[in-house]
């Protein structure tokens, strides 16, 4: 299974969202420094993530990325390397 995958699957399965699209950025990013002495190799390493989910009622913008970021917490020790996070609740 991909990150991208494991990424949608982690954040469905915490989050129930009404709409979530997982944007792999990385090519953008070839030869990114990752750090110091090498360079990631690997590929998938730099993502945005756009969810609108009712779990995000009611919290701040931090609070919502926090959650994101708990969710994700393997995905991030596992090597992604930047999460660019869009989050939303229903009706905003």
């Amino acid at each position: 299974m991909s990150i991208k995958e494991r990424i949608s699957a982690r954040l469905t399965a915490g989050l129930a969202p009404e709409s979530l699209d997982v944007i792999d950025d990385s090519a953008k990013h070839a030869g990114h420094q990752f750090h110091p002495g090498g360079v990631e190799p690997r590929g998938e390493t730099h993502f945005t993530v756009k969810v609108v989910s009712a779990a995000f009622a009611g919290k701040s913008r931090i609070a919502r990325h926090r959650l994101v970021n708990e969710l994700l917490a393997q995905e991030i020790a596992d090597g992604v390397h930047a999460l660019a996070i869009v989050a939303k609740a229903p009706g905003e």
